[in-house]
């Protein structure tokens, strides 16, 4: 019996059940969370919103965010009064360093937050602006302004709570070059179109309601823009590159 007691009042055993019930509780405080938010209506209010459709770009939720958020809090605090508990660390120096680090955590995440909604926004603009743009090309710009947004947004959240980031921003230097050589490459037709387009549009060789031809293709013009020359013959409209324009030439039809 004594040495049960004995055994029960070491430090070490009372960390380590304050630890399991610690785990315990979280987990089922997450679960508790995660239901009583889907019971409130939380997903459908929340349904369409930028920090909703990031989350389930992740394969998440926002409900089961906040509610692994609040798990995740019970497990912090198990496993810091755990450690002070097992008195592993110098206890005032151990708490002064956690009252520091939360303030720097709680950036992190505001941090991480906000360039996840940052990053949906850049992508659906984006998205929006070069709708028009029937080139193959332009799908791929979208998400790669988003995730670049985030991969920027994760450095500096890291750099919040003091991890070292100078090995990402050389990686993501290396990777900023990397998208000037690759875009270069693989969006040549896409720079070639730009630009006969400003000339197209500065110098207006054609207007919309010419019937112009364009290689084989004949038609009324709809429209004109940076990229694309729209034109319309009967019942089919053809979207043709303004590189394209320069290619083959332009002929007027005349009445």
């Amino acid at each position: 019996m004594v040495e049960w007691q004995t055994l029960i009042d070491e430090p070490a055993v009372i960390a380590a059940a304050v630890l399991a019930l610690g785990l315990v509780v979280g987990y089922l405080v997450g679960r508790l969370n995660e239901e009583l938010l889907q019971a409130s209506g939380v997903p459908e209010a929340v349904e369409g919103t930028p920090f909703e459709r990031t989350a389930q770009s992740i394969g998440t939720s926002t409900v089961e965010i906040v509610a692994r958020l609040s798990s995740w809090f019970i497990y912090g605090i198990a496993v810091l009064t755990a450690i002070h508990i097992a008195q592993l660390l110098d206890t005032e120096a151990f708490w002064l360093r956690v009252t520091s680090f939360i303030p720097q955590l709680f950036i992190a995440v505001l941090v991480l937050i906000i360039g996840f909604i940052i990053a949906d926004k850049a992508e659906l603009v984006v998205s929006e602006y070069l709708r028009g743009v029937k080139l193959p090309e332009v799908s791929v710009i979208p998400k790669l302004v988003k995730y670049s947004v985030l991969y920027v947004t994760l450095i500096i959240a890291l750099g919040q709570v003091g991890v070292h980031v100078v090995a990402l921003l050389i990686l993501l230097t290396v990777y900023a070059v990397g998208i000037v050589i690759v875009g270069t490459v693989a969006f040549k037709d896409f720079l070639v179109s730009s630009a006969a387009g400003i000339y197209l549009l500065l110098n207006q060789p054609y207007g919309i309601g010419d019937e112009i031809r364009i290689g084989d293709q004949t038609g009324i013009v709809q429209e004109v823009d940076l990229f694309v020359t729209k034109i319309e013959d009967d019942s089919e409209e053809y979207i043709v590159p303004n590189r394209k324009v320069f290619e083959n030439g332009i002929v007027r039809m005349r009445d």
